[in-house]
Order: C-alpha cells, then structure tokens, then sequence
C-alpha cells in the first residue's frame, strides 16, 4: 500500500488571510494543497485562478494539487503550471476524446498528470490513459461546492481504480475528494485511495495539525 498523504482543501480555508492559511496547513502536516478551480461553466461555481495560485505558492512547500474544473482546460494548463502547479488534474467529462491529448500536454510542461471523474462516471471511461497518469481523482461529491455528504456508492469505484493500477504496474496515485471525515477516511483507504483530500474537516478544526495526523492515522 502506498503511503498515506492529506491533501487539505484550500477551498475551505480563510481567503482573507490566505497566506497564513496556506503557511500554517503545511507546518500542520499536509502533504498536499488541494486547490479546486472552477469556472461557474463546468461547475456552478467560480474559485480562484493562476494568479491567485501564483501568489500563495511561496507560502508552501507541499505539492501543489491544482484540479481544473473548468470547460476547455487544454487552453489554461500553462498558465496553472507556470503559476506553480506540481500535478493537474482534468476532467474527463471536461476533456472527452481530448483527455489523451490534454494529459500528455501537462506532462510536456514538466508537471505531473492526473485524470478526474464524476460520482457518475464509470471507471472503465478512464481505462485506456491511466498508464499517462501520475493520479487519478475521484470524486465522492458532486463537484462545485464544499461541506457536501460523501457517496458511499463511490467506493465499488475505488477499489475497481485500484485495480486498474495494479494492472498498469505504474506508480500512480488514487486520491478520493468530497466528504472525507474521520468516520469514513478508513473506508476509501480500505478501498485502494492514498491521497485523500478533506476541506471542512481540516479547516474547521482549530486544532488542524491534529486532525491530519488524525486523519492519517486512522
């Protein structure tokens, strides 16, 4: 099994005090920043974009997690990996028979690759560019809104993408996203998932350095 990583939600922090954010969920043991961008087109939500990546990045070390919920996103990948992304992900119901192409193209900019589907979304849509990836992101919310109820259907999924890894034989990331709680976190990484993101549950807490160890504990 491949190391645990917390990968707190940035969505869910304090963006009037952004860079203290950002500073202190690193000192408190995130091995991820998730940053969700959304574009109110492909989501019914709009986030942040480059620049406001491009502005916390010197904040933190950890891996910089951008995931574009966005329609188009081959035009914006560029901007994201010069703004200090380490690994993007796309939608594959953003991308359709682009996907291939749009993963090949982040790894050209030198950032790691990942693909993201839907609660919706059979695994098997993913099967034939997982060996592109470096991640792949599942989604256990419907995708534009934090503090949602995870999906319990989601995790048959996890463990039919942990499969596709497997069989890959590729070092390959299963990140799970939406309703991760400290009741449920042993469930999806029973399941195959290894990075887990946790926006509410993380940012809620006064003591955060304690949930995440928490989290990854459990």
């Amino acid at each position: 099994m491949k190391k645990i990583k917390i990968a707190p939600s940035f969505l869910s922090a304090d963006f009037s005090k952004a860079g203290v954010e950002m500073e202190q969920i690193t000192l408190n043991g995130a091995d991820f920043v998730h940053l969700d961008v959304m574009d109110g087109s492909f989501v019914k939500n709009i986030s942040f974009g480059p620049k406001f990546i491009k502005e916390i990045r010197p904040y933190s070390k950890a891996i910089f997690d951008v995931h574009l919920m966005i329609v188009n996103p081959w035009n914006y990948i560029k901007q994201f990996a010069d703004a200090g992304a380490d690994i993007i992900t796309v939608h594959y119901e953003a991308c359709g028979d682009k996907l291939a192409e749009t993963l090949k193209a982040i790894k050209d900019l030198g950032v790691k690759c990942g693909v993201v589907i839907n609660p919706d979304t059979p695994v098997e849509k993913i099967a034939d560019v997982v060996e592109l990836c470096d991640m792949i992101l599942l989604m256990s919310v419907y995708p534009g809104f934090g503090g949602q109820k995870f999906i319990p259907d989601v995790l048959p999924k996890i463990e039919q993408a942990r499969k596709l890894i497997e069989k890959s034989g590729k070092d390959i990331d299963l990140e799970i996203d939406g309703g991760i709680t400290k009741e449920n976190v042993k469930l999806v990484k029973d399941a195959g998932a290894n990075v887990i993101v946790a926006g509410s549950t993380v940012f809620n807490e006064k003591d955060r350095a304690k949930i995440i160890k928490d989290l990854r504990e459990i």
